[in-house]
């Protein structure tokens, strides 16, 4: 019996599987567990202190709020982050041009988990240093 193009991407859909090195899943895995990518949803997502509405921001403002980054290193995970559908990018005709990113909603979608993530790693710090410090003594 033939299976039509709908069946046949619900059956590869649902035979994801992370652990299998040539699933798709693994990529994107890979992609999101960045720490720049986690960052720039954090900040596109609710801005630094986790507690505003998502918005878009200009580039500037980007490399300003994400201390350390390199302007090679945001510009090509804001790219990645477009490419996957997960950030848009506007740019509006002035002058000088002005570009602005935003979450799309697979991207707000996304930004739920990884701001947990980010309030996670802040609130246990602490602690991860403390064992750190015990492992290494």
């Amino acid at each position: 019996m033939a299976t039509t193009a709908a069946q046949q991407r619900a059956q590869a859909k649902a035979e994801y599987d992370a652990f299998l090195a040539v699933c798709p899943s693994r990529k994107l895995l890979e992609r999101i567990s960045d720490k720049w990518v986690a960052l720039i949803l954090a900040a596109l997502g609710s801005g630094p202190d986790c507690a505003g509405e998502p918005r878009p921001m200009r580039y500037s403002e980007l490399s300003r709020l994400l201390a350390g980054v390199s302007q090679k290193m945001l510009t090509q995970t804001l790219r990645s982050l477009e490419r996957d559908g997960l950030v848009s990018r506007t740019v509006v005709p002035t002058v000088p041009v002005t570009v602005s990113y935003e979450l799309t909603a697979l991207g707000l979608s996304l930004h739920e988990t990884m701001r947990g993530l980010k309030r996670w790693a802040e609130s246990h710090m602490d602690e991860v240093l403390e064992n750190r410090a015990l492992h290494d003594t």
